[in-house]
């Protein structure tokens, strides 16, 4: 498979191997947090408060030369980069959205919900996607309608999809640290059956594999912590959109993200 930088990447077949390929640099990485995992190491705050553990650098530095190698065209937008004030110009070409370690507090608190999100950007939108959860050894790839899969450990790739909203009640996934009035709010208003407290990107997989039907998120988020999740969703059917449930977008001037409800299929 070779990646010329030029927009779109020809085949089926084509985007299902860079979705492996993307797999394997999100399992190196981690493979690095492991490392760091099972360690004391101290976390340190960024300028916007945010929580920063050497795992999310270690695990970035390995992302990024990846793709360098890989699509050494393709602008990198990745979390800690931006951080440092390292931000890539994109325009209006393909260019990838990197969150190392999303999840960070599931992270610090042994909580092995925190995930590897690695994004592509087409024209605006989640086209290609990989969320790894390096604790569970698991993967979610999407790359394109009908195109999601689940890799558990060393198998084979599985087919998953969003299920249509259940007519008996709705299952809701929320963050377990960043839930607050207006999530209750908003989930009051629905038919909710129950609901499942869980981290990082993995309520975006959740949903895809049909094990949930919706996730509102009011609070802040940036575009690196939802691109790889939506291209997951949107490939098993279901959908991410603003609250005038317009598709979010990507590569925004400041890469924030506004609130957004991410859901499975419309009910049958």
């Amino acid at each position: 498979m070779s990646m010329t930088g030029d927009v779109g990447l020809g085949s089926d077949q084509e985007r299902r191997q860079l979705a492996l390929r993307l797999a394997s640099i999100a399992r190196e990485a981690g493979e690095a947090i492991l490392e760091i995992y099972g360690a004391p190491g101290a976390v340190r705050e960024k300028a916007d408060h945010s929580p920063v553990t050497a795992a999310d650098e270690a695990a970035e530095r390995l992302i990024l030369a990846r793709l360098e190698a890989l699509s050494p065209k393709y602008p990198v937008v990745a979390e800690e980069s931006v951080a440092a004030g390292r931000i890539p110009k994109v325009g209006n070409g393909p260019f990838w959205l990197v969150d190392p370690l999303d999840g960070t507090l599931e992270f610090v608190h042994r909580i092995g919900e925190f995930t590897v999100n690695i994004g592509l950007i087409e024209g605006g939108r989640p086209t290609l996607g990989v969320v790894y959860l390096p604790a569970q050894g698991k993967a979610y790839l999407g790359c394109g309608p009908g195109k999601a899969w689940r890799i558990a450990g060393s198998g084979a790739p599985q087919p998953i999809a969003a299920r249509p909203a259940p007519a008996e009640g709705l299952i809701a996934v929320a963050s377990r640290s960043h839930r607050d009035a207006k999530t209750e709010a908003f989930l009051a208003e629905k038919n909710i059956k129950s609901w499942l407290p869980a981290g990082s990107a993995l309520k975006f997989c959740l949903i895809a594999e049909g094990a949930a039907d919706v996730y509102p998120r009011f609070g802040r988020t940036m575009e690196w912590d939802t691109a790889a999740g939506h291209a997951v969703l949107a490939a098993a059917g279901g959908r991410v959109h603003d609250l005038d449930g317009r598709e979010l977008r990507y590569g925004k001037p400041d890469f924030a993200n506004p609130a957004f409800i991410a859901e499975g299929r419309p009910a049958a």
